[in-house]
């Protein structure tokens, strides 16, 4: 696992910004990395979209820096920071590049950089998240097959310690062990992940780079890069580590972003969704998640716990053989039989959590449609 030097926890802003397109820099730093590709190498360029992540950022230049298969650039967007972003991105071997004023978003900070983009392929990682040493060299095999766009890995919290950083642990696990290798499978993984994923420049630049019509830029463009006719792929052995909400306030600001997104974009590409079978279904269960799961785990359960019998409160885990399975699958392959065992318990409040915020997004995006627009930090 990669072991960074990490020391306390950053205070989070809200991103506020105006414009998601901005025009070219108008400051730029750049730095020569010093690496050297081998010859015929595929040349890879790395986007850092930063805004305030002067405690997180040097990890994440050191873990690019430290690959197996070298990158030829990493460009960190300091989107208008207040606070040393950039002084330390650039102390760590990085390109920076400012914006004129804040973008607004995740999505406005990629797409400024993309603009300067000549390699064949580009990788997009969040500030925050750490790689394994061979992580590139894994996901860069996947472009292999000329049909793949977009490709993405396994993603674990870098740390697991709050109530919600372990719901969210094994919510990874889960999801990364099961359901997103059952969708590459079948060929539809349901995002390539926003916090590490590389794309194929040319389809990159076709589809538009990263809209910011959604809050969930990275859904949005999985889904348009499908309707294009082309491939998305996990790669399962290429992984990451985000640093993950470690309190309730970080994680609503993340789960209110999330569920508004997922929403959003379903709307974005209805009914051009439903012209691709295995992508239908996925999102067909998304919404029952959204929905009557949601309902249920938030209403039914509590009121049949109450005026009918307590042991309805078991149904909150009465899919618990199905979760333990690639949780105790992964955690034995990673040797942290422990700590999954240990965290159990808070994916389910996590689950509860996540159902309330769902419910919120359908109803403020469908029913009283009041949209949600703000790029809001969540970690």
């Amino acid at each position: 696992m990669f072991v960074e030097d990490y020391v306390g926890r950053k205070a989070v802003p809200t991103r506020r910004g105006t414009s998601s397109g901005a025009t070219p820099s108008s400051t730029s730093t750049r730095a020569i990395i010093g690496e050297h590709l081998p010859s015929g190498a595929r040349k890879v360029r790395v986007i850092v979209p930063a805004y305030n992540e002067a405690a997180s950022v040097a990890d994440t230049i050191r873990s690019l820096r430290s690959q197996t298969y070298p990158v030829a650039e990493i460009v960190v967007v300091d989107d208008c920071s207040s606070d040393r972003t950039a002084a330390v991105a650039l102390a760590h071997g990085a390109t920076v590049t400012r914006p004129p004023r804040n973008t607004g978003s995740k999505a406005g900070a990629q797409n400024f950089a993309l603009s300067g983009f000549d390699t064949e392929f580009t990788m997009a990682i969040d500030a925050d998240t750490a790689l394994e040493p061979d992580a590139v060299e894994r996901l860069i095999a996947a472009f292999d097959d000329p049909t793949v766009a977009a490709a993405c890995g396994f993603v674990v919290p870098r740390f697991v310690r709050s109530i919600w950083e372990r719901g969210r642990y094994i919510e990874y696990l889960i999801a990364f062990t099961w359901y997103k290798r059952l969708q590459d499978y079948y060929g539809r993984p349901l995002i390539s992940s926003g916090c590490f994923s590389m794309y194929r420049t040319e389809a990159l630049r076709a589809a538009g780079g990263w809209s910011a019509r959604t809050l969930a830029e990275d859904i949005d463009l999985t889904w348009t890069l499908y309707r294009r006719g082309w491939a998305v792929r996990f790669v399962p052995d290429a992984v990451c580590y985000p640093i993950e909400p470690s309190s309730f306030g970080l994680m609503r600001r993340q789960l209110r972003r999330w569920s508004h997104g997922l929403i959003q974009n379903v709307q974005a590409h209805w009914p051009a969704v439903l012209e691709i079978p295995f992508l239908r279904s996925l999102v067909g269960v998304a919404l029952w998640d959204a929905t009557v799961a949601s309902a249920a785990y938030l209403i039914a359960i509590p009121l049949l716990a109450l005026f009918a019998s307590p042991l309805f409160l078991l149904l909150y885990v009465i899919d618990l053989p199905a979760i333990i399975v690639p949780v105790l699958v992964s955690a034995v392959l990673r040797r942290e039989v422990g700590l999954a065992l240990a965290s159990l318990p808070a994916f389910f409040v996590l689950r509860a959590v996540n159902s309330a915020f769902l419910l919120e997004g359908l109803w403020s995006e469908l029913v009283a449609r009041r949209t949600f627009h703000v790029y809001e930090k969540g970690h």
